[in-house]
């Protein structure tokens, strides 16, 4: 009897169907597949603009490639030594922090200026709107070559201060005048932009909390720095970082209205660069110069990032 019962057993072993073999491409992995796919195209560009790009600076750096003699020679660390030794540099940095710090505290404070005063919904609105929005969608070059003319000494403002008994300076060729002068220029061109962002987080802001400071006896002026700016800070930090990178590389402007002078009052580093590289033809030092301003954008941007942890409000 006992034989019987191993002999039905071993048929009932051998009767058990076998698992069906599991597919390669399970949900999961085409899910991935599809993933992978659709961020391609931005890898690819990144790598092709981007990180070849820089690898390829900091290859450059490292040589001196003359283009009229035929000539790419090996130096070493001769460029970032010129960088260290280069006299016009704490002049060109002084500059750039100029035109950045000018910049960034104008168009921000302007924009949300212009923001604040759009969203108290008056008549015009929309006009007023489109009115400071405009100059961004214009061509950066025509824009500044129009303010060119207007700058100039014999230029339509300071034909406007005759009309009042005022002599205007030569805006672009004054020591004390010609940065100020980019800087406004630029202000303009790009002001509407931020506003645009700070009507949008405004707009976002829940009416509900204002009410309710109204009937703690807030005013106006304490509601806008307790309750208003708190909310926006993370437009303020996204516009803060957008305009820093912007200023920092600032270079139709310069070429355009100023060609760097008078002397090197307005001498940025990109046009710096420029210069080195495209007019006295030392691309390896202009690609040392590229590095240098890479690292100056990536340590503010890391820094205005890492203060967002102290100042930047976030709702959970």
């Amino acid at each position: 009897m006992s034989t019987t019962s191993t002999q039905i057993g071993v048929g009932r072993a051998e009767s058990r169907p076998t698992p069906a073999r599991r597919s390669f491409w399970t949900s999961r992995r085409r899910d991935h597949l599809a993933g992978y796919l659709f961020i391609t195209p931005q890898l690819l560009g990144t790598a092709a603009f981007v990180l070849i790009p820089l690898v390829l600076v900091v290859w450059y750096s490292l040589h001196e490639w003359n283009v009229l003699a035929g000539t790419f020679t090996y130096v070493g660390g001769e460029n970032y030594q010129s960088l260290l030794d280069d006299r016009n540099l704490p002049a060109v940095l002084r500059a750039t922090a100029l035109f950045s710090v000018g910049l960034v505290t104008v168009n921000l404070s302007l924009a949300l200026l212009l923001a604040v005063l759009l969203h108290q919904r008056l008549r015009g609105t929309m006009l007023f709107r489109t009115l400071f929005f405009s100059p961004v969608v214009v061509s950066l070059v025509a824009w500044t070559i129009v303010w060119g003319f207007l700058l100039q000494d014999n230029g339509g403002i300071n034909a406007m201060l005759r009309l009042v008994g005022i002599d205007g300076p030569n805006w672009l060729r004054g020591e004390g005048t010609a940065m100020w002068s980019v800087i406004v220029v630029q202000v303009f061109k790009n002001v509407g932009l931020n506003m645009v962002l700070f009507l949008a987080a405004l707009q976002g802001v829940p009416s509900e909390i204002y009410e309710a400071a109204e009937v703690d006896g807030a005013g106006r002026w304490r509601q806008f720095w307790r309750l208003t700016v708190p909310l926006i800070s993370p437009t303020i930090l996204l516009t803060s970082i957008i305009t820093v990178i912007g200023s920092l590389q600032v270079f139709a402007q310069i070429a355009v209205l100023t060609q760097g002078g008078p002397g090197t009052a307005t001498t940025v580093l990109v046009y710096y660069f420029y210069q080195q590289a495209f007019q006295f033809h030392h691309f390896g030092y202009g690609a040392t110069l590229s590095l240098l301003l890479f690292v100056i954008v990536g340590a503010l941007t890391f820094l205005q990032w890492r203060m967002r942890r102290r100042w930047v409000f976030h709702e959970s």
